[in-house]
């Protein structure tokens, strides 16, 4: 059915709102073989933005293959290869033979095969013949570059989730070579094939590509530009209009503003509102709206506050009340912080767990909004 608040797929077209200078910018990027990196919160808008950019490429005349897995469910290195590979093959080809083909040709030296057995019972495109060894993660690293190369097409393949690989017993064993592989082909100037590598575990991804050396100049980060509260509104507005609907933009602009812009959140309360009223939409309907999106998320936020120590409660407490700076005797003190190494510990484990992050100034933000609002409003009881 069709919805003015689309929130259960990504949006593209005119139910993509704002963040045209991201599209241009990620457009650009793509179309110069450049590798992409995108963390951001979960829903932030992050497969929006990938899927407008690759809509307004395809309208501007520019021929491209698009490829795609997640690594959520990827807990292993071989697993990873042979979906990688999986994915890379299917982009090409459509056929057993010509699945073969392209296998033998490009993955003949190594312990990747093409099991027709398998293909025809499990739809496994590619096996393991042996134990998986360095020459055989170098030369699937490899693959796609030179695949592009021998097309001489762009092929542009996107990894969900990306962090994930962090799960597995030694992650350096796919990040440094993948890393190596970048390089090699940079060096070599196969431009043909990029990768966009997404993430919703900002700490972890950002621990991947800011906390070490790898992917140094091998990839571009392209943030999610905040959308102006007075846009989201009018775009809100406009849904409720095509079905007769009234809102004050006054009103709309305020519940954007306290979901901090996140559009998942902003279409999921409108889709409620919507539900709830067929004609002018009262402040009350609003209230009623967001008790009941708070009761979808609730028993997640119970969750998440019943996995933390006291230490963890009392830094977010404090981060709650603004404090931004922890380490102070006053502030540890206050908020029975223990010491200031305790402090490191306790920040460390709030960023493990992705409850807070670090803005470039090092303040904290509680990177949920909506569970910003329930823990401030429903956890610590803190009154307007």
């Amino acid at each position: 059915m069709d919805t003015p608040f689309p929130y259960s797929q990504y949006v593209t077209g005119k139910n993509f709102v704002g963040r045209k200078a991201d599209v241009t910018l990620l457009g650009n990027l793509l179309s110069q073989g450049e590798h992409v990196v995108m963390y951001e919160p979960p829903k932030a808008g992050k497969t929006s933005l990938v899927q407008q950019s690759l809509l307004s490429m395809r309208m501007a005349g520019k021929p491209f293959t698009v490829g795609q897995f997640s690594a959520l469910n990827i807990r292993t290195l071989e697993d990873y290869l042979l979906r990688l590979g999986s994915t890379v093959v299917r982009m090409v080809a459509s056929t057993p033979d010509e699945y073969a083909s392209v296998v033998q040709k490009y993955l003949g030296d190594t312990h990747f095969i093409f099991d027709p057995a398998a293909f025809a019972d499990e739809d496994k495109l590619l096996s393991l013949d042996w134990e998986l060894e360095e020459a055989d993660v170098k030369a699937m690293l490899r693959f796609p570059f030179r695949l592009a190369k021998d097309l001489g097409k762009q092929l542009i393949l996107i990894v969900d989730e990306f962090q994930c690989v962090l799960f597995q017993n030694n992650p350096d064993a796919l990040l440094r070579p993948l890393d190596a592989s970048m390089r090699a082909a940079r060096e070599a100037g196969e431009r043909q094939f990029c990768y966009i590598l997404c993430g919703s575990a900002v700490n972890a991804m950002r621990s991947i590509f800011e906390g070490s050396l790898l992917f140094h100049r091998q990839v571009e980060r392209v943030r999610l530009s905040p959308v102006e509260e007075s846009e989201m509104a009018s775009h809100v507005i406009r849904g409720f209009l095509s079905g007769g609907k009234v809102l004050d933009a006054h009103l709309m602009e305020g519940a954007c503003r306290l979901f901090r812009g996140h559009l998942w959140y902003i279409n999921h309360f409108s889709a409620i509102c919507d539900s709830m009223t067929r004609g002018y939409i009262m402040e009350p309907v609003l209230i009623e709206a967001l008790g009941a999106l708070v009761s979808v998320h609730e028993p997640r936020f119970v969750e998440m506050m019943g996995g933390l120590t006291t230490h963890q409660v009392n830094m977010l407490k404090a981060t709650v009340d603004g404090v931004t700076r922890f380490s102070s005797a006053e502030v540890i003190r206050k908020y029975g912080l223990n010491s200031s190494a305790n402090v490191k510990r306790v920040k460390d484990a709030l960023m493990k767990k992705e409850i807070l992050c670090f803005d470039d100034a090092d303040n904290p933000v509680i990177i949920d909004p909506l569970f910003e609002y329930w823990v401030k409003k429903y956890y610590f009881e803190v009154k307007e």
